[in-house]
């Protein structure tokens, strides 16, 4: 009875540790927050004073420069009205004369001379500056154009308040799009708001369907200063097999809360190159490959040395590997099934059992030979690419005699077009057909048709040279349209099949 009460003691003390933890951080919270307010108040109430000086300097800048307009205005007008009153002033005093003059002549007695002062001022009333000057003002006194009315601005300028926080967007999943290794997603705003500045999409590669999940991996991307409500993510590598994405809209001065993220599905074709199917003299790194003449004797002492028995720790030695998976591989062919001899081969991980799928390769031109296509996981270890029927290959030889051929069954038909550095290789299983283009403009170069029997393979060989493999890439609009309008029929060899 004793020892219960003490464990029931033991489990609230316990209790009351862990809830009073939890209250010290609450008030730790609390006095954080409270310092958090006294200067995101002061930061605010600074950032409204600066809002407002920057009004009132703009709107002393706009008072200045109306009323420079109007004392322009009025020196123009001024002058031109000063002009006009002393031309008037002084034909008014030349009229005056004349007018004088006139009486007097008219009551001179004198008549002897009295047509010849007539006539002079005749003249000089046909030459005063009176009948040649314009009784109508040249400008006009009235000023109402540079009137201002801020009756609508005065309204404006009553209605501002503080920035509200946007609402979160809405992402439309009906009108987003994952083609191409491009995802375009559309967003829309629940209520308008003229007072969004810009967007921030975040994106991150997860390999898990449904709502994203608190913890992940993969950090989130940012994109900033989005101006429209959808954007384009372009040259993805879909190496996971779904992606999430948020959207939240900012203004001038706060973001809102982001959307309810959402995940769409990355569907393509993602493998590796398998290390231990290569020949000795081919040196693998990730996806990229490397013939070096030196390779095998290099492995043949370093496996000498760990032998301690001078015996070679050749493939034909190597004991023999457990039945892979029926999908990757993760040992491959393995141990004495690695190619040997002068087959410089190595293969992906991953088997084709059915679906479409498209990969890009590109190799070193200066490559005395390569070849890239499929074949079975029987193919021998000794047996080069499409020269037995368990493989079909797009062989290029730099080596005494250029070639660029199509082989399979030890049948080859010579290609005629230029050898592209990028070759793309879509496999159609179901249908039987795999199609080979130039990587980069997608013009088609060759299809095999054949009925596959047997899961596939990635293959690849060089001699004298290197490569490197783009996976998780999906098969592109264009080679599927290629295939729907039967372009690919017209391009095959039916003596290869």
């Amino acid at each position: 009875m004793l020892l219960w009460g003490q464990e029931a003691l033991r489990k609230i003390i316990t209790t009351l540790a862990v809830k009073n933890e939890e209250i010290q951080s609450f008030i730790y919270s609390l006095k954080q927050m409270l310092l958090n307010v006294e200067t995101n108040s002061a930061k605010v109430q600074e950032d409204l004073e600066a809002e407002f000086q920057s009004l009132f300097s703009l709107l002393e800048e706009l008072k200045e420069g109306m009323l420079m307009k109007i004392k322009q205005d009025r020196a123009s007008r001024t002058y031109e009205l000063q002009n006009q009153l002393a031309a008037c002033t002084r034909a008014l005093e030349s009229s005056e004369e004349l007018l004088e003059t006139a009486n007097q002549t008219l009551l001179a007695t004198d008549s002897k001379d009295f047509p010849q002062a007539a006539k002079q001022i005749k003249d000089g009333v046909t030459m005063a500056p009176a009948f040649r000057l314009s009784l109508k003002a040249k400008v006009s006194d009235n000023m109402s154009h540079l009137m201002v009315d801020f009756a609508q601005e005065r309204r404006m300028l009553q209605a501002i308040t503080f920035l509200p926080v946007p609402s979160a967007p809405v992402i439309d999943l009906a009108e987003s799009l994952v083609a191409d290794n491009c995802v375009t997603l559309v967003w829309r705003m629940p209520d308008e708001d003229n007072k969004i500045d810009h967007f921030v999409l975040e994106y991150r590669r997860t390999n898990f369907e449904g709502p994203p999940r608190l913890k992940e991996d993969q950090p989130w991307m940012v994109i900033e200063g989005i101006r429209q409500t959808e954007y384009t993510l372009t040259g993805l590598k879909f190496d996971m097999k779904y992606m999430n994405f948020r959207v939240k809209a900012c203004n001038k001065a706060v973001s809102g809360e982001f959307s309810e993220p959402v995940t769409l599905e990355t569907p393509a074709f993602m493998f590796r190159l398998d290390a231990s199917t290569s020949h000795q003299n081919l040196r693998v790194d990730d996806l990229s490959v490397e013939w070096d003449a030196m390779g095998g004797k290099v492995q043949d002492i370093k496996a000498r040395e760990k032998d301690g028995k001078g015996r070679t720790a050749s493939p034909v030695n190597s004991p023999a590997r457990g039945t892979p998976s029926p999908k990757r591989m993760p040992s491959g062919r393995g141990g004495r099934d690695r190619f040997t001899a002068e087959s410089y081969t190595v293969l992906g991980d991953t088997l084709i059992d059915g679906g479409e799928h498209y990969w890009e390769v590109r190799y070193e031109p200066d490559s005395k030979a390569f070849g890239v296509g499929v074949a079975y996981r029987s193919l021998g270890r000794f047996e080069q690419l499409g020269k037995t029927a368990a493989s079909w290959c797009l062989h290029v030889n730099n080596w005494l005699q250029v070639s660029f051929t199509a082989k399979h069954a030890n049948k080859a038909k010579m290609l005629d077009a230029p050898v592209p550095d990028c070759l793309g290789v879509h496999c159609d299983f179901h249908q039987g057909l795999l199609s080979f283009y130039n990587g980069r403009t997608k013009q088609l170069l060759h299809t095999f048709k054949a009925k596959f029997t047997q899961p596939l393979l990635p293959a690849f060989t060089v001699w004298c040279g290197s490569f490197h493999v783009t996976t998780g890439l999906q098969v592109p609009s264009s080679v599927r349209c290629l295939q729907k309008r039967g372009s690919a029929t017209s391009s095959s060899n039916t003596s290869l099949t």
